[in-house]
């Protein structure tokens, strides 16, 4: 499978979307490097981590780090190589514990994706499906998470939301090689 320039990959949480995710990098035969965004501040959060990286060992992952520098590391990307960034939603919730400046963030994040010499696949959580939060901060997140959602959506080539490990495309079509792996 050939990947297009970028593709946005959506669900909730546990929706199987950075598994589904990972079979489309998989598949389309570059060498593939994974940008992470998650930090661990507890130990559930630093299980789930070392989960993930279990799964990508011995598989030809490159793995970068990067919960604060996720753009910069994106523009670190090869040609013949393909990204995966996982999760979009880690590096908005970052972004704003540290009070950053999200609405500039995406836009040089946008900026750069346009540049890519490599296809980028980003993962994101859908949390437009939940009953509105009771607190401010909550219910700025949900706000900010369906924006950057919104635009990073116009911007993809493909759009995929996948609910209980079931792919449904919402925008653009994969590029299918004889692949063995069906979606």
């Amino acid at each position: 499978m050939r990947l297009p320039p970028l593709s946005l990959v959506l669900g909730g949480a546990s929706s199987g979307k950075s598994a589904f995710a990972e079979r489309m990098v998989r598949q389309c035969g570059l060498a593939k490097v994974y940008v992470a965004t998650a930090e661990a501040h507890d130990g559930e959060m630093n299980e789930k981590i070392a989960t993930h990286r279990a799964k990508r060992a011995g598989h030809g992952w490159r793995t970068i780090e990067a919960p604060h520098e996720t753009v910069q590391a994106l523009t670190q990307i090869e040609a013949g190589e393909v990204v995966l960034l996982d999760c979009v939603t880690f590096w908005l919730t970052n972004l704003m514990i540290d009070d950053g400046d999200w609405d500039e963030e995406l836009e040089i994040m946008l900026d750069v994706l346009v540049q890519m010499r490599a296809p980028v696949v980003l993962v994101s959580n859908d949390v437009s499906g939940g009953v509105v939060p009771e607190n401010a901060l909550a219910r700025a997140f949900q706000r900010a998470q369906g924006e950057v959602n919104q635009r990073l959506a116009a911007q993809a080539d493909l759009v995929v939301h996948v609910t209980a490990g079931l792919p449904q495309i919402l925008k653009g079509r994969p590029i299918l090689d004889d692949v063995d792996e069906p979606w």
